[in-house]
This record gives structure tokens, C-alpha cells and sequence, in this order.
């Protein structure tokens, strides 16, 4: 069973929806919440309200927003919603808009959804279940798609322990979003896959963090990756700060690590 089907179905789906701007795209996709119970309105209100504090971080691949919030008590139980858009919208990122597809997140806390995290990360890194999620013609053929077999990712191995540029490391690499609990997993899924395929996760832990978080605990780290609004909320934290476009890549991700760590 799917991670991901487990906190999604098929009336939590709509496809082709109309949908002048990114709020009103956010909108429908909390409304599916709202729908069945998982959300209330103000949950959806907090989502916009995300966007409009932090940017248009959640947008973390190529035609792909994650709306989520922080846990309240306007979310009664954990659960996903799924739009697909009939006409792309604009979030403001410079390099992947528009978007296309929306998927929305209420969560009661900050672990439950782990796992579906990381199966939605390689889901949207693998170009042929992403180009089948754009042509489903249902929800349950959507879900179906969802569910199938991940094409194993390719990452070039490196047949050495971790060093940054001849200095100590501290084993440590901190990804961050506005909250801690959505695109920061992204993030995190995804860099995992690349340090597993160089054989360094033995040697390195990956922490996914808030930006309020990440300024205490950046002296202990290697490096961040984050996103470019992020990375600019953060400012001068003491360690480089890695902005990664497309969360979902690991070819962006390899190359970013190759920069920090002496490889």
C-alpha cells in the first residue's frame, strides 16, 4: 500500500479544475479538504496566508505546488487533497512556473506523513509517472499512477567519506522551509537518494527544519539547501546556503553537493 493513497482517495481528486490565480488554486484544494472533514476554512486560509509571508517556495519542481501550513487545531486529521489544473497559474516562482498540478497537505503534527513525503519526492522526480499524472483521465486512474513502481533514480557514486574542502565535518546537512514539516521533506527525500547512492549515509545526517530552527542549529552544520526565498529570509547564517530549484532533482542536488564537499 502507498503511502501517499493512504492519506489520499479519490474524493479528495479533481482534475481539469478552473482557476484564475494561484489563491484561487490553493482555495479549491483546501476546499477538498474542507469537503471531507480533514480541514476547516481556516486551515486553507493559512495555506495562502504561507505563500504570502514566505514566497512561492511550495512550488518545488517544474509545474508542481505543495500548499501546506503549519499543525492546528483547524486540521482534524491528516490527509491530502489533489488538483490538476486545466489552465497553468503563476505563483511567482522564476523557474518553475506555471503550475499545473496542486497538491495540499493538513497535518495534526510533523512525522506522521514522512513516509508519503518521500514517496511523492520520487514520484515527481520520475519523468514517466510525472507525464502520466498530467494525462489520467480519473481520479482512480490518477491513483493507479500514484501507486505504480518508481523507476530506481541514477546518481554517479562516490567512493569516498565526506569533506568539506579540507576542513572538519560536522555530519550535517539542514534542509529548510517556512515550517519545517512539507517542502523541507521534499528536500531532505531527495538528498537522501543522492547520499545513499554515494555511499555516504553513514557518514552524514540530513535534518529537516523551519527557518527560525535552522538560525540556531546552522553553526552545527555543514551546509543548508533550501529554496531561493528561504535561503533569503535566513540571510548570513555562518555556513553556506545551497538554493535548490527543483526539489525533486538529484542531479541539481549531486551538483550542489559537489560544490560544498570536497569531491
Amino acid at each position: 500500500m502507498s503511502a501517499i493513497t493512504d492519506l489520499l482517495d479519490a474524493s479528495r481528486i479533481a482534475l481539469d479544475v478552473d482557476a484564475p490565480d494561484w489563491q484561487s488554486a490553493i482555495r479549491a484544494a483546501g476546499a477538498l479538504l474542507e469537503h471531507d472533514g480533514v480541514a476547516e476554512q481556516a486551515y486553507t486560509d493559512s495555506m495562502i496566508e504561507n505563500v504570502e509571508t514566505n514566497g512561492p517556495y511550495i512550488v518545488v519542481a517544474p509545474g508542481f505546488a505543495f500548499a501546506h501550513a503549519r499543525p492546528s487545531e483547524a486540521v482534524r486529521r491528516t490527509g491530502m487533497s489533489w488538483i490538476r489544473l486545466a489552465s497553468p497559474v503563476a505563483f511567482g516562482h522564476k523557474s518553475n512556473d506555471p503550475v499545473t498540478l496542486v497538491v495540499a497537505l493538513a497535518a495534526t503534527d510533523t512525522g506522521a506523513h514522512n513516509k508519503a513525503m518521500a514517496e511523492l519526492a520520487k514520484l515527481l522526480g520520475d519523468k514517466t509517472r510525472r507525464a502520466k499524472l498530467d494525462t489520467a483521465a480519473t481520479p482512480e486512474e490518477l491513483l493507479q499512477v500514484i501507486a505504480g513502481e518508481p523507476e530506481p533514480a541514477t546518481v554517479p557514486v562516490v567512493p569516498t567519506e565526506p569533506d568539506v574542502g579540507g576542513r572538519r565535518t560536522n555530519n550535517l546537512i539542514l534542509t529548510v522551509c517556512g515550517n519545517g514539516l512539507g517542502t523541507s521533506l521534499f528536500l531532505k527525500n531527495t538528498l537522501e537518494q543522492v547520499l545513499t547512492a554515494w555511499g555516504w549515509s553513514p557518514f552524514l545526517t540530513v535534518e529537516a527544519t523551519d527557518t527560525i530552527s535552522a538560525k540556531g542549529k546552522a553553526k552545527d552544520a555543514d551546509l543548508i539547501l533550501t529554496s531561493g526565498e528561504i535561503a533569503r529570509t535566513l540571510g548570513d547564517v555562518g555556513v553556506p546556503v545551497r538554493v535548490i530549484e527543483n526539489f525533486t532533482s538529484t542531479a541539481e542536488i549531486d551538483a550542489a553537493l559537489r560544490e560544498s564537499y570536497d569531491v
